[in-house]
């Protein structure tokens, strides 16, 4: 409205015909209900005298003089969590895996709950074969590899961005988690099909792959060195004229020698990995305590025991992201691990559909892969995950309006969390009611280290979930082999890391 002075209704004009006349007085009547009125404070600073009004109007409100005797001295999640939510939120599901894997996983103070998450689902099939009563692939072997690759993925990006400012958004962007913990579906794809899976036993745990924080500081820290040394060299280079192919030839040579002070600090960490093609040997005992011996490459290992019935290879995301149209084959820019790998593609979809294949995959004894907002209306020691959790309305008189569009697009939610679904407690007519989910947060979180998520949080903030093309739609099968990607910028929320 420019200076002038607001009014609460537009005045009609002369001389219109009757449908532009409906149009002004929809137009009028949508202002008239915003009920717009002059601000306390013409200049936007906030004044003593708004708080003063406002503490006014506070001191009346019996509610709100409640709210400031309890909320001051107590945790607000523990008094507002409602206990209908905690009484119907049962961890009973009528749809359940027909063999339990154990023990609970924990990846303890890492982000590596996309490779825990993996390494679930194929266990499942592995412990169910050899019969075994304890087991876990080895998360560390993978983490390994991803941190390597991550280094390398990194540099070769600002190589090939040497041309453009260092504080041009996309280096920022790049250069803030340039080798986190976190990863997607198609990026541990990448490493599985290159380097194969190992048992924990293999190569078990070590401090810095349970407490990631100081080994991914001392990495950032050299990488981000390394970076400008890659684009200084470039700035020489290219300044003396040499011919472009030699100065890619001589960036990348400079890259290897930088990896491989990477390699140096990983080994040091996280122990020597296996190669991926040479045999190990693997001492195992099964559920009747009877031992057995395999051996074979860790590229073996995955080839025999993972890759039927449904191979993570011929598995692909589908996700719920209502901002960008449904049926379309989505990717983010410069998002990877291996360089010149698989890409990370997503098929966009209704949530009705991605439910549907959930049921579908339980049924057919398949356990689920997922990525969620696991922070939102959770609890993390009673396991449940419901959108009623807390009563935050009613307790501060307040509203939550964003849909869950909104909340990608401003900040507010993005896939944090990768976990799996294991069991589905469907309604008598086939419409679920809640799922079971196994986390990687060790036996003392939720039930025995089990969730359950609530069909309405499953709606509101579940992302993905990643099906066998065998047991997926057939159209949405039909959008990810059109190979026709629509690409997100680097920053999109979809490029966020589980």
């Amino acid at each position: 409205m420019g200076n002038q002075a607001s009014s609460s209704r537009i005045p009609t004009p002369t001389k219109l015909s009757f449908e532009e006349k409906d149009t002004f007085m929809e137009v009028s009547d949508s202002v008239a209900a915003l009920h717009i009125t002059d601000p306390l404070s013409s200049d936007g600073s906030l004044t003593l005298s708004q708080v003063a009004s406002w503490e006014k109007a506070a001191n009346t409100d019996s509610k709100i003089r409640l709210a400031r005797t309890i909320f001051h001295q107590s945790n607000i999640r523990s008094v507002l969590k409602s206990r209908s939510a905690g009484i119907a939120d049962q961890h009973i599901f009528n749809n359940v895996l027909d063999y339990k894997t154990t023990p609970i996983t924990n990846q303890k103070s890492s982000g590596r709950c996309w490779l825990f998450a993996t390494t679930n689902v194929i266990r499942y099939g592995i412990m169910k074969r050899l019969k075994l009563k304890e087991f876990q692939l080895s998360q560390s072997y993978l983490f390994f590899w991803d941190k390597l690759n991550k280094a390398n993925y990194y540099l070769e990006l600002m190589i090939e961005t040497a041309d453009l400012p260092i504080d041009d958004r996309l280096i920022t962007h790049l250069s803030t988690e340039l080798i986190s913990d976190g990863g997607q579906w198609d990026m541990v794809v990448n490493l599985i099909e290159t380097y194969g899976i190992v048992p924990q036993s293999i190569y078990p745990e070590s401090t810095h792959s349970s407490l990631s924080g100081p080994l991914n500081s001392l990495l950032k820290t050299k990488l981000r060195e390394h970076a400008i040394i890659l684009r200084s060299l470039a700035d020489t280079l290219r300044g003396a004229h040499v011919r472009e192919e030699t100065v890619i030839a001589t960036l990348r040579a400079k890259k290897e020698e930088l990896v491989r002070e990477v390699y140096k600090i990983l080994t040091a960490t996280l122990g020597v990995p296996p190669p991926p093609n040479k045999r190990f040997i693997w001492d195992y005992v099964d559920s009747e305590d009877k031992a057995a011996r395999w051996v074979g490459s860790p590229k073996d290992y995955f080839e025999q025991f993972a890759s039927k019935p449904f191979s993570p290879l011929d598995s692909f995301s589908l996700i719920n992201d209502p901002r960008n149209e449904y049926n379309k084959l989505y990717t983010v820019d410069k998002l990877g691990n291996i360089w010149n790998g698989r890409p990370i593609l997503y098929v966009n979809t209704e949530i009705e559909t991605i439910k549907s294949v959930v049921v579908k995959l339980i049924k057919a004894g398949q356990p689920v892969f997922f990525g969620c907002d696991v922070g939102q209306f959770s609890d993390k020691d009673a396991g449940i995950m419901d959108t009623a959790l807390f009563d935050y309305e009613n307790a501060f008189d307040i509203n939550f309006g964003l849909t869950k569009a909104d909340r990608l697009q401003i900040g507010e939610s993005a896939m944090t969390h990768a976990m799996v679904i294991t069991g589905v407690h469907l309604d008598p007519t086939g419409r679920p009611e809640r799922y079971k989910v196994e986390n990687s947060w060790g036996e003392t979180a939720g039930k025995e280290g089990y969730f359950v998520m609530t069909d309405a949080w499953f709606e509101q903030f579940v992302y993905q979930v990643v099906v066998p093309k065998a047991l997926a739609p057939k159209d949405l099968v039909q959008v990810l082999e059109s190979g026709e990607k629509i690409v997100l910028p680097p920053w999109d929320p979809m490029g966020a890391l589980a």
